[in-house]
């Protein structure tokens, strides 16, 4: 009955992602699985991140966030990267979960003292305050640094354990299957606690504690039920010798990253994505926070989450990875920055939550189905060194630099209508926003297309890019 079950699964994906072996098919499962757990706890995490730190601190103090958050992932990624020197990438995969999912456990403890209505923590005597203003800033930089770390190195530990026709079919059944999670678990988990008229997340929190934890016994089962030969990398499936020498030390990631063009083309493609999406982030989060507070907040922006996730999945289902298996991944990868112009130019002519809510959720969604599977593809034709090293520089450092500087552009906002009032301020935010995005989308998609051809002439020469 399961082996049936299976077969008819395996049929229904090959429209959508084309023709698997049956080990294969089971491989991409069970990594689905893996992310869909993944997935599912960071999208849960996100908007509990957002409407915590709403409550906790100020809206008007995200951008500032942001800022904070490019600092203090410097001493963790150089503990991230010393980790990566002394492990193997599978230890690695269980490592980060157990100390991310004992960390949630902790926060969630916290919150039985600081998160409280909204009212009482302003009427908080100042030493009270203060440390309810760090645990929400803590809470923050904590949440942002799961999304860098936790999901690059799966991606990571995917591309080293894929080969490039296998991933062409195999990683955007992966997105799909993770699209599950992150549907499921923000609806059923994030808005639980107002379902249930709590006045705080703990409740979610812990849930998602448990769920974190459980990402190890699954790593574990990847790696014991997938035969060895769907696990070896591009090097290893074509006997091809890095070209890359080892160079120890932290800075080894950001030196690769500036060494090559083609990794910071990869940089650029993430850094202007971020750039223009943390600009209507800002936007969308404050209009949520002048609507909702508490728990209603976590409920409304978790709908968000599983919103992202529903638009995702369904464009996927109906073929939307067939551009990158048929077109290739250069069409897909300079798709996205149309789609993101057409996201701009409405970002400036509608003012409404509603409109903001289906433009993050449409931004978030394509980026999520297209973008993403193709962007990780790159990584495919290049050293480990690369993959686990440079990645993790580009996937953090510059995730998180380019939402520094769309944080630093939005703190604009606050000064203008300090200046021109409300109104006029606002105005003159959304034009600087039409003269600062439009170059870089230009920008984007010439850099998509040299990444393209770039990645389609490696592969088809079976040669390591850097």
């Amino acid at each position: 009955m399961g082996s049936r079950l299976l077969h008819v699964f395996q049929s229904i994906c090959r429209f959508n992602f084309g023709y698997f072996e049956k080990e294969e098919f089971k491989k991409f499962l069970r990594m689905g699985l893996i992310f869909a757990l993944i997935i599912g706890v960071y999208w849960t995490l996100r908007p509990l991140k957002d409407a915590i730190f709403i409550q906790l601190v100020d809206k008007l103090q995200l951008p500032l966030a942001k800022t904070l958050s490019v600092i203090a992932l410097l001493p963790l990624v150089m503990f991230y990267t010393k980790l990566l020197e002394k492990n193997s990438r599978e230890k690695m995969l269980m490592l980060l979960p157990f100390f991310y999912g004992i960390m949630v456990f902790l926060f969630g403890m916290l919150m039985f003292f600081f998160q409280e209505g909204q009212d009482i923590i302003r009427e908080r005597s100042g030493g009270f305050l203060i440390a309810t203003k760090a645990v929400g800033y803590l809470w923050y930089l904590f949440v942002e640094s799961f999304g860098s770390l936790v999901v690059a190195l799966f991606w990571a530990f995917s591309a080293d354990t894929t080969n490039p026709a296998s991933a062409k079919r195999g990683f955007p059944l992966v997105v799909a299957i993770g699209q599950l999670g992150g549907i499921i678990f923000p609806y059923s988990i994030g808005g639980l606690p107002h379902r249930l008229g709590l006045e705080t997340d703990v409740l979610s929190m812990m849930c998602l504690g448990f769920l974190t934890l459980l990402i190890i016994p699954l790593v574990k089962y990847f790696l014991k039920a997938t035969p060895s030969h769907l696990l070896s990398s591009f090097q290893e499936s074509q006997a091809i010798k890095e070209v890359t020498p080892h160079e120890p030390g932290f800075l080894e990631g950001f030196k690769l990253m500036i060494k090559h063009k083609y990794l910071l083309g990869i940089f650029a493609a993430n850094f202007i994505y971020e750039v223009i999406v943390t600009i209507f982030d800002f936007n969308f989060k404050v209009a949520a926070g002048e609507q909702f507070t508490g728990v209603a907040l976590s409920h409304y922006l978790s709908l968000y989450g599983s919103s992202v996730n529903v638009v995702s999945l369904s464009c996927l289902l109906l073929g939307i990875s067939n551009i990158t298996r048929f077109l290739g991944v250069g069409i897909a990868l300079a798709l996205m920055p149309i789609i993101v112009g057409v996201a701009l130019f409405g970002f400036l002519t509608v003012d409404t939550l509603s409109f903001l809510f289906s433009l993050m959720v449409g931004a978030k969604a394509i980026n999520y189905a297209l973008n993403g599977p193709a962007l990780k593809q790159l990584y495919i034709p290049t050293s480990q060194d690369v993959k686990f090293k440079a990645q993790a520089w580009i996937e953090t450092f510059g995730s998180r630099a380019s939402k520094e500087a769309g944080s630093l552009f939005n703190l604009l906002l606050s000064f203008l209508q300090k200046t021109f009032g409300a109104v006029a301020g606002r105005a003159h935010y959304l034009t600087l926003s039409g003269i600062l995005g439009f170059p870089l989308l230009l920008m984007w998609f010439m850099t998509a297309i040299y990444l393209g051809k770039t990645f389609r002439k490696a592969v088809e020469e079976k040669n390591i890019i850097c």
